[in-house]
């Protein structure tokens, strides 16, 4: 059904509204409300099924190296070619335009056993149209076949919705609705989500569904949401870091549903929570360079408002026998360890005196019999030798509380590479293939493309 610019315009802004356009909605009720593939069994041989597929990877030499979110797409795409749908993958790789996906397609092929052609151009933006071209090369091809679209983020227009604000969509509309509608039109009016990791607001993502007939989650996508996702709103134990500070509000909303009795921070995050805890105690803590206003367009920095919210989930925390295990020395910039950072000091690992800290605090919830763990992010710059210390030291603590029952979920991105790294995948319970998208799914804000998938699937209803 083609959507109009109006229709557009609104879709658009319930996505860039987030939680304020569904704020009694939980993660359960996205869930819900998307259908899985089964309600696809009737789709007829023949017929071009869009697939927004997981296909930001870098591929080895060898399968099964660095194509781990391709081997995800397995079960989707089997379940098509056993119906003969014609399958069109789709997505981005990296964020640069110039990235290509012709590697992915090429070990996509060797993964499913079968040929499948890239399309370098498919688009021509200046009309915002499919290029016949394409229609034609879906037109000729065999039913089971799978072909793949150049990197999406070649199109200015993908990209389009990243830093807009709703006064700039009226503007954007006449674009995104005709882009919507060529999908529907001249690829596929079915749409396939199995790219767990698309976190952002992509228009192929969160746009072209809005033109579609049908949507439904791939079968890796609805495990992991159905699944391991929900168990992790369980747990009792969070193990969390990063670079930026925003993250306090992933941690809040996870506080908030009032399973968690024990927190375990590092990096910017821990330094919020770190001066908010000094001054709730009246003690002087210096956060270095963190919290120079000269470096507040560096995502370490820490704003007022940052520290005024970490104060509020400190002093609330406390109140609800939460307790917080924070850094206590860092290795800085030149590699030294110290245990009070100068304003002119970096932060860019723990230190030893931390770490100990912090395997005193698995300790302690292995006695209390934690259920569930849910560890994301690593300690510091892990990627240089000078710098991976705290990261690698705790990992083995992973392999701890498995093997003393403990159900351990850790997010993709930096912490499952430091898992990969340090340790074994089976050290944990289940390692997800991407960290922001659980984060959000964890946090205060939804994923934006479960917003779209489940606008679309009421509007086909």
């Amino acid at each position: 059904m083609p959507i109009s610019e109006k229709d557009m315009n609104a879709w658009c802004e319930k996505l860039l509204a987030g939680s304020k356009a569904g704020p009694d909605l939980s993660l359960a009720d996205y869930i819900r409300s998307v259908p899985g593939m089964a309600s696809l069994s009737d789709v007829p041989s023949g017929t071009p099924v869009l697939v927004r597929g997981d296909v930001d990877a870098k591929p080895g030499a060898n399968v099964g190296d660095g194509d781990i979110r391709l081997r995800s797409m397995v079960d989707t795409l089997q379940f098509g070619q056993q119906r003969g749908w014609k399958q069109i993958v789709f997505g981005h790789i990296g964020r640069k335009p110039e990235g290509s996906l012709s590697k992915v397609a090429k070990r996509l092929g060797e993964i499913m056993k079968c040929e499948v052609p890239l399309i370098a151009d498919w688009l021509d933006e200046s009309s915002m149209t499919i290029l016949p071209a394409v229609q034609q090369q879906i037109a000729a091809a065999k039913p089971g076949a799978i072909i793949v679209l150049e990197n999406t983020r070649k199109y200015d227009i993908e990209r389009a919705l990243w830093k807009a604000k709703p006064a700039d969509l009226p503007g954007l509309a006449p674009k995104l609705s005709k882009l919507a509608n060529e999908f529907a039109e001249k690829l596929g009016k079915i749409f396939v989500f199995e790219a767990f990791s698309a976190g952002s607001l992509d228009a192929c993502s969160v746009v072209v569904p809005a033109a579609m007939s049908k949507v439904a989650l791939g079968e890796y996508v609805a495990h992991e949401f159905t699944q391991p996702l929900m168990r992790c709103l369980d747990a009792q134990l969070v193990v969390f870091s990063g670079l930026k500070a925003d993250k306090l509000d992933d941690m809040e909303a996870m506080i908030n549903r009032g399973k968690i009795t024990r927190v375990i921070a590092a990096g910017a995050l821990s330094g919020a929570l770190r001066k908010a805890a000094g001054q709730l105690d009246g003690k002087e803590v210096c956060l270095g360079i963190a919290e120079d206003s000269s470096k507040k367009d560096l995502p370490i920095y820490v704003p007022e408002s940052r520290l005024e919210q970490a104060r509020k989930m400190i002093a609330e925390g406390r109140k609800k026998g939460i307790k917080f295990f924070l850094p206590v020395d860092f290795v800085i910039q030149d590699g030294s360890v110290v245990e009070a950072l100068k304003p002119t000091d970096e932060q860019f690992d723990v230190g030893p005196k931390t770490n100990a800290l912090f395997e005193e605090a698995v300790g302690e919830f292995l006695k209390l019999g934690g259920a569930v763990a849910f560890y994301n992010g690593v300690f510091g710059m892990f990627e240089d030798p000078k710098f991976e210390g705290g990261t690698k030291r705790f990992i083995p603590q992973i392999k701890r509380m498995t093997d003393n029952g403990v159900e351990v979920y850790v997010g993709g991105g930096e912490g499952g590479a430091a898992l990969e790294k340090y340790g074994r995948e089976n050290w944990a319970t289940h390692v997800f293939t991407a960290g922001g998208t659980v984060l959000n799914a964890l946090g205060s804000e939804p994923v934006p493309y479960m917003v779209a998938l489940r606008a679309a699937a009421m509007k086909s209803r």
